[in-house]
This record gives C-alpha cells, structure tokens and sequence, in this order.
C-alpha cells in the first residue's frame, strides 16, 4: 500500500499542477511531473497559448525540466506523472526520454470531451504521407545525405 499511497500523492501533485494553470489561464489544463529516488526533478504545465508554443505541452515541458536539471537526455531512472493520458506528440517525447514508467489521471477520451480530440493525429499517423491533411513533400537537393553520412562515420557522436 506505501507505493500506492505514494503514486497517488506523485499524481495528486501533476493534478494540481494543471488546475492551477487553468485558474491563472496560463494554458489547457494539464501538468506533469518527473519524479527520479522519491525526489521532483521536472514540472511542466501546459504553456501552449502562454508562449505560442504548439509543442509546450505539460509533459514536454517536465522532460525538459528534468532532463536540464538532470544534465541528461534520458530519464531511464524516472517515472512520469501526468494529469491526463498523453497526446501522440508527448507519446513520442516519452519514448525517446525512456523513463520507466508513465502514470496518468484522465484519458484521452476525458481530453476529447473537453475539446482536446487527438484522435485525428492517431488517424494520419497511419495515413499515406502523400493523402494525410497536411501535404507531406519529399525535396531531395544536392548532398541531402552528407549529414546521415557524415554522422554515420563520426567517432565523436553520442548515440541515443
């Protein structure tokens, strides 16, 4: 029961997060946290309209946190408290951070009812480059691979 009690205290925590954002109308009501040993070390609310940041979602904004507190770019130690099941773009920020686990409150469903539908990301994933809504175009100049190659040769790189 400790770690449960625990969980949702961690999870209280990013829940409050994004109520707080919604009083002060800073952005959508979201927020997470990135807890690593029992310790926060990354918070992040929803600053997509504060900033003009389409990207500056309540996760992004926490693995950013805690990755330059932590001096890292993977967060393999950590776990992920977040106010709302993530968004496909959060999705893909988690996976390449790697924490442990991700904890979530709402679903993606609570999200949709409030007007925050993502189903239409999961959609054009799977969507032909050349039919999703948005035209993907393909522009090939001279040398576009030097830096695949470039990389692929280096003794410098640090991979991830």
């Amino acid at each position: 029961m400790q770690m449960q009690t625990e969980q949702q205290s961690w999870m209280a925590k990013a829940v409050q997060l994004a109520l707080e954002n919604v009083l002060k109308s800073h952005g959508g009501p979201f927020g997470a946290i990135v807890v690593k040993n029992g310790q926060i070390v990354g918070t992040g609310s929803n600053e997509v309209t504060a900033t003009n940041d389409p990207t500056a979602h309540a996760e992004v904004q926490a693995i950013r946190d805690a990755c330059r507190r932590l001096g890292t770019f993977q967060l393999t130690e950590c776990e992920l408290y977040t106010s709302c099941e993530p968004c496909p773009m959060c999705l893909g920020a988690i996976y390449w951070a790697r924490p442990k686990a991700v904890y979530y409150a709402c679903t993606k469903q609570d999200a949709a009812e409030i007007g925050f539908d993502d189903q239409f990301i999961y959609e054009q994933i799977g969507v032909p480059l050349e039919n999703r809504t948005i035209p993907f175009i393909r522009i090939q100049p001279d040398r576009y691979r030097s830096p695949f190659e470039t990389w692929a040769q280096s003794q410098n790189k640090i991979e991830y």
